[in-house]
């Protein structure tokens, strides 16, 4: 069996005036592109135009929808509402569907962001109302989560395809979950721990937690942070090492 990974990228991050040179420049090495809907960062403007450069490199573009929180960029956990999560990622990813389309392209994918993606990730309930809404906008968008997560479990429930995620740039619990960005080892700056971590978890389907566990994890698409110092040589090399190693990067339902 050819081994095969998507690589997304959180991009559209940014307001008034698009952030080009780092999005741009990580473009060529991904294969989807989470592109932020305007609540938890992202305008009009820098909407459209991040549409029209994945579509121009040939990239699947996803709605990252987020609370409603700008000041704190979406990852601030609220007390919301399964009922209220529905609408606000109905909202989220109507409009980026629509900016899709005025740009000759359609969506792809949804992925949450942020405090979103996390509580979801555990919250049964949030996780069917974010399920629900995706299905309700479109129901042959693919839904990304947390691999092994309540997200994934709603996606499948509701029937909709998903794709399990795993994250280069991260630690994990030894529940699956991600390392809280608070804690000092939250994220791995280090390239070549990066592409180990992420050659483990295609190859051998595991990962080692920061307590010293080896957890089983499905690996469907693979998270670059487009915002984090480096992202650039981040994509460069991961690309590089999938590659040398055999490992086919496409996007999740080719």
């Amino acid at each position: 069996m050819t081994l095969a990974i998507d690589l997304n990228c959180d991009m559209g991050e940014s307001f008034g005036a698009w952030r080009m040179g780092q999005d741009d420049a990580i473009l060529p090495y991904v294969t989807s592109a989470n592109i932020a809907c305007g609540f938890h960062a992202g305008d009009p403007t820098v909407m459209r135009k991040t549409v029209a450069a994945a579509i121009k490199h040939g990239v699947a573009l996803g709605a990252h929808p987020g609370l409603p929180d700008l000041v704190g960029f979406g990852r601030r956990n609220m007390d919301i509402s399964p009922e209220h999560a529905y609408d606000i990622v109905v909202v989220q990813v109507g409009a980026l569907a629509a900016v899709a389309a005025s740009q000759g392209g359609r969506l792809h994918h949804v992925k949450a962001h942020g405090a979103l993606y996390n509580m979801a990730a555990k919250n049964a309930a949030l996780a069917s109302a974010i399920a629900q809404a995706v299905h309700d906008v479109d129901a042959s968008l693919i839904l990304y989560g947390l691999a092994g997560s309540e997200l994934i479990r709603a996606g499948h429930a509701i029937g909709l395809k998903t794709g399990h995620e795993v994250f280069a740039d991260r630690t994990y619990q030894d529940d699956g979950s991600l390392t809280p960005r608070r804690q000092p080892d939250a994220m791995i700056e280090d390239p070549q721990q990066s592409i180990q971590q992420v050659l483990r978890m295609v190859t051998e389907g595991k990962i080692a937690t920061r307590q010293g566990k080896d957890i089983a994890v499905q690996a469907d698409t693979l998270c670059l942070h487009g915002d984090q110092p480096g992202a650039v040589t981040f994509a460069q090399a991961i690309r590089k090492a999938l590659q040398e190693n055999n490992i086919s990067v496409r996007r999740v339902g080719c």
